[in-house]
C-alpha cells in the first residue's frame, strides 16, 4: 500500500455570492423594503438615482436609503434574514458536500462574499454553515442599538480582497497582514483549491481571479442562463448549472467532480513515504 505524507487534510474553500446564488431574490426585497413602505422597484430606482447623482457607491446608496427609511437594529435585520428564501436543496447542501470531501481526504470550508447585508445572512438558517460571512454591515449606536452608519461595504471589486484573506488564512477584516508576502508553505488555501459560485457580472472580478490562479469558477442561474452563457463566452467562468443544490442535480455532481479532482491532485503532489 502506498501512503502519503499528509498529516493535515488539504482544505477546499467554496466561496459563494448570496443574492440570486443561494437565494432567488435580493435579501432586502424579501421583507425589509416592503415593511418601510416602498415597492421593490421604487426602492432600487431611488437608490440607483442617488448613486448616479452623487458619484456614490451603489451599496452605500442603498445602505443610506435604509437608514433614512427606518430605525432598525441588528436584531431587526436578523429577523428579516430568517425569512429569506433559499434555492432548492441549499439547507442540505453543506453537510452533504462536507461529508463528500471527508470521504476523499479533504476538508471543505464554505464562505460567503456578498454585497448584501451580513446581519441578514447571519439570521438565515444556514449562517452556521459558513467559516466566514463577508458582507456589507452597519455600525450600531451604543445606546439604543440603532443602525447609524455603514461599518463595512463590500462592492464587486472589493470582493476580491476576501479571496486573498481566505488564501492566507488572514480572516479578520481589519488585519493588514493580508498585504504581506506569504511563503508558499504558509498559504492556508491555495487558489487552486478554491471554487467560486456566483450568478452575475458583479461576481466577475472574483470569478476571473480564482480562475486565473488555477481555481474553479461556476455560474448558477434560476430562470435564464443568458448571463452565465455570456460569462462562458467571455472566459469568466469554467462551468455553469441551474441554481438547484439538490443531491444528484447538475450542480451537486459538478462540485463533487471538482472536489474529487482537487483531492486527487493534492494526493499526487504529496510526497510518498
Amino acid at each position: 500500500m502506498i501512503s502519503y505524507d499528509s498529516p493535515v487534510p488539504p482544505i477546499v474553500a467554496i466561496c459563494y455570492d448570496f443574492d440570486k446564488t443561494l437565494s432567488p431574490e435580493d435579501m432586502q426585497a424579501q421583507g425589509f423594503i416592503q415593511a418601510v413602505g416602498y415597492s421593490v422597484e421604487d426602492f432600487w430606482r431611488q437608490t440607483n438615482d442617488l448613486a448616479h447623482a452623487n458619484d456614490m457607491d451603489p451599496n452605500l446608496a442603498y445602505m443610506y436609503k435604509m437608514i433614512q427609511s427606518s430605525a432598525f437594529t441588528r436584531k431587526t435585520l436578523a429577523s428579516y434574514g430568517a425569512g429569506v428564501s433559499l434555492f432548492k436543496g441549499v439547507r442540505q447542501w453543506f453537510g452533504r458536500i462536507n461529508r463528500f470531501g471527508e470521504e476523499r481526504g479533504v476538508s471543505v470550508e464554505h464562505y460567503v462574499i456578498s454585497s448584501g447585508l451580513k446581519e441578514m445572512i447571519e439570521g438565515t438558517p444556514i449562517a452556521s454553515c459558513f467559516k466566514r460571512i463577508y458582507a456589507s454591515s452597519f455600525f450600531y449606536g451604543t445606546g439604543d442599538g440603532i443602525a447609524v452608519w455603514p461599518a463595512q461595504v463590500v462592492n464587486y471589486t472589493g470582493k476580491t480582497q476576501y479571496l486573498f484573506r481566505i488564501e492566507k488564512g488572514v480572516l479578520e477584516v481589519n488585519d493588514l497582514s493580508v498585504n504581506e508576502v506569504f511563503p508558499s508553505a504558509e498559504i492556508r488555501i491555495p487558489f487552486r483549491n478554491m471554487i467560486y459560485i456566483g450568478d452575475s457580472d458583479t461576481d466577475v472580478p472574483c470569478m476571473k481571479l480564482v480562475r486565473s490562479r488555477g481555481g474553479y469558477s461556476v455560474g448558477v442561474y434560476d430562470q435564464s442562463s443568458e448571463k452565465v452563457l455570456k460569462m462562458i463566452r467571455d472566459g469568466r467562468i469554467d462551468y455553469y448549472a441551474p441554481a438547484d443544490y439538490s443531491e444528484g442535480g447538475d450542480l451537486d455532481e459538478l462540485i463533487k467532480m471538482i472536489i474529487g479532482l482537487i483531492a486527487c491532485r493534492e494526493r499526487l503532489s504529496s510526497p510518498m513515504r
